[in-house]
């Protein structure tokens, strides 16, 4: 018990949600897309999506790749500029 106690004294406090953390993620999910759209060699692959040509031409596994990325990019950026101060 008291290691919990410890641990929670430690986690330190992360930044609440704001127009500026979702201009962030919303940010590095379209560089993301982008960076998929140039580096992956069968988009088209897989089931398709109801607007294709809204995203390229990409599939349903690519989409789900490149914003899974745009998800991990945008939570290392959010909490970095966060402990910088920036947010």
């Amino acid at each position: 018990m008291t290691y919990l106690t410890l641990l929670a004294a430690t986690v330190p406090s992360t930044v609440s949600w704001s127009p500026k953390v979702a201009i962030v993620m919303i940010a590095c999910n379209i560089a993301a897309i982008a960076f998929g759209k140039f580096t992956i060699k069968n988009q088209s692959a897989g089931p398709g999506l109801p607007s294709p040509e809204f995203f390229g031409g990409m599939g349903l596994p690519a989409l789900l790749g490149t914003t899974s990325l745009g998800h991990v990019l945008g939570a290392g950026m959010i909490l970095g500029l966060a402990s910088a101060g920036a947010l």
